[in-house]
């Protein structure tokens, strides 16, 4: 059976806006399989593990069914650990984000009772538990099963491990005769069995073959990171590494556009794929990906699908793919054709429950590593610089300035020095050293904007990079009321733009064009006037960007630069 969309599974508008929102363009095999006959209120015997996809698989039936006019338990669903039914519940908040009146509550040992009873009394139709404490609420009276609709048990194998079968008979038999019951189990037991032909009424059976192996040629590694932080590790791992060329994958469009934008403001080549792309720009992207006409590609999943290339660097899940099969989709994109490849993913929060559930569904070898320092990446940025200095040496492609350096020399300027203030200058440094750029600053990313790798330093000034984006703004002359004035470290020396200073202010932090009032660009640093309810942010977000293939400094402006 070929996977469907979601638009295709006769589910409300209310279901397909949170479906959307959270990311899924396509449903996986068990969703596809187990999705229609469920909504048709058939028992169902899934026969799949955690990381398959399956909570949806049942999560999004289960929610299209409940009536939300109805203050009653009309769903319970049975999880063998609390990581689990928080798990589950996490997922059903999502899936039932737009269908108002639906509410749902995990219960488990350990968490207060009275928290669990306000939530019970309050008219909860969706109840996620553990065995035990479900049962004491049974038999406390705070738990009523009368108006059950469906009844799922979620992992039913550990459950019977876990030494449960008594507490989950209790419940069985607890419930009206008139209900459906769907077992998922990623093993099927003699127990199972049992419990499946004496509560379970002719239910269909749906088995879904664990497909993911690992990729023997890919190097895989996971990071514990704060979503807020992912953009500024990705682009430590790709500096660091000197990553070229690559796939990042993201679970929504809306996170596409919104990297895209944030990974072209730093001076990264990029385009980006997802379902609202039209067929000839998707086609445009990908014969240009192919013949290594940007860097990296920001896509979805499905977007990325059908897209053939043998020499991929890396693979970034910069949000965590559905399930183990997606995942081992996305990170098969590299290490293709007797070449090894690297993936890295990214996990913040419960995720990490989700991926160790991946890795054990899927039998994968990933392993955790800590952030790379910028004390790293300046090292690396550093050592790229030396290789290629020392390149360009060995290949004596370089214009000999032998006049130049003698005269130097015969002025008592030591040859050490003479190297140093080179490279400050070819770096935009003036006379202060404090504006020195550090050796962080000192490699242009080779192939930034245009996707092509310098292998010789050239004495012509680069050409003007192509807008993304086209601000005509004037420039203006003083400050306006209500405006604050920054400093930026970059001016006509590097070719810098009124619509480079606001293509970069808006691209990075997503405010309006009008934040910006009067830019005064200089030779080596402009003043830009912004409102001072924004000065801070912009600061913050655009602080070490580059600009012209350079890194600025951005500050508030001292009354000695407003000259």
């Amino acid at each position: 059976m070929s996977n469907l969309r979601f638009s295709e599974l006769g589910l409300s508008a209310e279901i397909l806006k949170a479906v959307d929102k959270m990311g899924f363009e396509e449903a996986s095999p068990i969703q596809t399989a187990a999705i229609p006959p469920i909504m048709a209120g058939e028992d169902i015997v899934g026969l799949s593990s955690t990381g398959s996809g399956k909570t949806a698989a049942f999560a999004i039936p289960m929610v299209e069914k409940i009536d939300p006019k109805m203050r009653k338990v009309q769903v319970l669903v049975l999880c063998p650990t609390r990581e689990l039914a928080v798990q589950v519940a996490e997922e059903v908040a999502k899936i039932s984000l737009f269908k108002r009146g639906v509410q749902a509550v995990p219960i488990f040992g350990g968490q207060s009772y009275d928290r669990q009873f306000r939530a019970l009394e309050s008219g909860v139709q969706i109840v996620i538990g553990t065995p035990g404490r479900v049962i004491d609420h049974i038999e406390r009276g705070t738990l009523r099963l009368d108006a059950l609709k469906m009844l799922v048990l979620d992992e039913a194998d550990r459950m019977l491990d876990m030494g449960f079968r008594e507490d989950i008979e209790r419940v069985l038999m607890q419930v009206p005769t008139e209900h459906q019951t769907l077992f998922f189990s990623a093993t099927m037991p003699r127990q199972i069995e049992e419990l499946i032909r004496k509560y379970s009424r002719n239910p269909k059976r749906i088995k879904i073959e664990a497909v993911a192996q690992n990729a023997p040629q890919v190097d895989q590694v996971y990071f514990e990171v704060e979503r807020r932080s992912k953009i500024e590790v990705l682009t430590r791992i790709i500096d660091i590494n000197d990553f070229r060329y690559g796939i990042v994958f993201c679970s929504t469009k809306l996170m596409v556009d919104e990297l895209d934008e944030h990974l072209h403001a730093r001076g990264y080549a990029t385009e980006r794929l997802h379902g609202d792309i039209s067929q000839a720009q998707r086609t445009r992207v990908m014969d240009k990906f192919r013949r290594r006409g940007f860097e990296f590609l920001i896509a979805t999943d499905v977007a990325a699908r059908g897209l053939d290339v043998d020499d991929l660097e890396v693979v970034f899940n910069f949000d965590l793919p559905n399930d183990a099969e997606d995942y081992t989709h996305r990170i098969g994109r590299t290490g293709r054709a007797g070449k090894s490849g690297r993936a890295f993913t990214f996990v913040s929060g419960r995720e990490l429950y989700s991926l160790q559930n991946m890795i054990r569904y899927g039998k994968l070898k990933i392993r955790r590593e800590k952030i790379p320092s910028l004390d790293l990446v300046e090292e690396a940025r550093e050592n790229q610089f030396f290789e290629k200095l020392r390149t360009t040496l060995d290949a004596a492609e370089y214009r000999k300035q032998d006049r130049l350096i003698d005269r130097l020399l015969e002025q008592g300027y030591a040859s050490t020095d003479i190297i140093a203030a080179l490279i400050h200058v070819m770096h935009g440094g003036e006379g202060d050293k404090k504006s020195q750029p550090s050796p962080a600053e000192w490699v242009e990313p080779a192939g930034r904007k245009d996707g092509k790798k310098h292998e010789k330093f050239s004495s012509k000034p680069p050409k003007p990079a192509k807008q993304k984006q086209k601000y005509d703004r004037p420039a203006r002359t003083g400050r306006e009321a209500g405006f604050a004035t920054l400093f930026f470290s970059a001016g006509r020396k590097q070719l810098v733009t009124p619509a480079d200073i606001v293509g970069k202010i808006a691209g990075v932090t997503r405010l309006p064009a009008e934040v910006v009032g009067a830019i005064d660009i200089h030779q080596r640093h402009t003043l830009v006037d912004v409102r001072k309810d924004a000065a801070e942010l912009i600061i913050e977000k655009v602080n070490g960007i580059r600009m012209r293939g350079d890194a600025v400094r951005v500050t508030m402006a001292e009354p000695g630069q407003m000259g």
